[in-house]
């Protein structure tokens, strides 16, 4: 019962704020319900307890009831991974292949250890000593870019479908990568011995990120074939969400990736289904159904990550550190992407606005600070979470408001179009 209460006040607290932004601020509404939030939460921290204590301890209380971690990454980004992977279009994401792929393993990698020794070599320098393994800690945990913020963002972004598709298929795929190099490290950095043979890392990657997508198809596949035998949209959408529930408790039971299982499962059914000839008003109420748990999901997670805010100690003493990290991490991910292109063939090769688009696209979220939140407590778990929640703060509201400037369509295209007759007369 305690959970339900708190998910009522989550969820009127979200309406409100959507209200507030809707009526004055006229933001995104997932960037504006965490911008009030924030600003509540810095009015609080500064005055709650002298000002108001009652309202203080009763959000105190709220957030401490709530496991973050568990909420996100075990219930709420299943549920908005498949949202996401359903609304994919499955032939652009095969145009794209090499790059997501590439962009979600490699540029992980890299982004990882250039973050990594980017923060052991500069902390000193604002007077706060990490390990390096602990650097490396964060640099796997700031290097995804979060699915959930990237493509509640891309929906007000005037971007090309090609390039979206980019920015969206490498943000849903990158999470196997980023937990198993994430765990791996961490294993490291508390003293468990781990093995870190290559046969050992790509046994654990096989079986994390591929037993994830094989477990999401079969059950795409499954689901999709009982809807094509009854074509009712009430059936449809609880069949869609036991797909979501009892899919995520089977992958956890084969300790294989949820989120994985999620995006291959929503990009099999939102494709495939078409070919089962649904009726009308049964594919328009599931992807209705399923917009809306997208954006009511979006709105309490936003709102989750700027109330967070009460749950950092000395945020303030990490200003700087987070600022220095807002630095280097932004360095690592232009790297990441640069680097990468330079190997690709001509057929993929990316134009200066492009690579621009998709280094100020890389938006990180909640699953950084889930991850942070992970940490076992210790001496460096609370600047980890406090540098890391400087840097999604950052990447939300700038990178996130900006994001649309920045993706030029009408440059994209004719760099694009200039790269294909390069091309052409290449091979002729």
């Amino acid at each position: 019962m305690e959970l339900y209460y708190s998910f009522s006040a989550l969820i009127v607290l979200a309406s409100i704020f959507a209200y507030i932004n809707y009526r004055f601020l006229k933001l995104p509404s997932t960037i504006g319900i965490m911008v009030i939030a924030i600003v509540i939460s810095i009015v609080l921290v500064l005055f709650g307890e002298t000002v108001f204590p009652r309202t203080f301890g009763h959000l105190n209380r709220l957030m401490i009831s709530i496991d973050f971690t568990e909420v996100l990454m075990g219930a709420m980004l299943n549920f908005l991974l498949f949202a996401g992977g359903i609304h994919i279009n499955i032939n652009d994401l095969k145009e794209q292949f090499r790059p997501v792929l590439i962009f979600s393993t490699a540029g992980v990698i890299i982004s990882t250890f250039i973050v990594g020794f980017g923060m052991f070599h500069l902390l000193p320098l604002v007077g706060v000593h990490m390990p390096f393994i602990y650097c490396l800690v964060f640099g796997a945990l700031i290097s995804p870019t979060d699915p959930v913020a990237v493509l509640s963002i891309l929906k007000q972004a005037n971007v090309s479908k090609s390039l979206e598709t980019k920015i969206a298929g490498e943000s849903l795929f990158n999470d196997g990568m980023a937990v198993v190099v994430f765990t791996v490290v961490l294993q490291l950095a508390i003293g468990n011995e781990v093995d870190l043979g290559v046969e050992n890392i790509a046994i654990l990657l096989m079986k994390e990120a591929g037993g994830g997508l094989l477990l999401g198809v079969v059950l795409g596949w499954v689901t999709s074939r009982l809807m094509r035998e009854v074509d009712d949209y009430i059936i449809s959408v609880l069949v869609t969400l036991a797909v979501v529930m009892g899919g995520y408790l089977v992958a956890r039971q084969m300790h294989v990736s949820g989120p994985l299982t999620m995006v291959a499962a929503g990009l099999f059914m939102g494709n495939f289904n078409v070919k089962f000839k649904m009726k009308s008003i049964t594919q328009d109420y599931l992807i209705k159904f399923w917009e809306l748990i997208d954006e009511i999901l979006n709105a309490v997670l936003f709102l989750f990550i700027g109330f967070e805010l009460l749950m950092i100690k000395d945020l303030n003493y990490y200003v700087i550190p987070g600022i220095l990290a807002i630095v280097v991490v932004l360095s690592a991910r232009f790297i990441s992407i640069w680097a990468p292109t330079k190997f690709m063939s001509f057929r993929t090769r990316f134009s200066p606005q492009t690579i621009k688009v998709l280094f100020w696209g890389g938006i990180r979220g909640g699953v950084s600070i889930a991850l942070a939140m992970s940490i076992p407590k210790n001496e460096y778990s609370n600047a980890i979470l406090s540098i890391t929640y400087c840097v999604v703060v950052f990447s939300i509201i700038v990178q996130g408001l900006t994001i649309a400037k920045v993706a030029n369509p009408k440059i994209i295209a004719e760099e694009e179009h200039k790269l294909e007759s390069i091309a052409l007369d290449d091979k002729n």
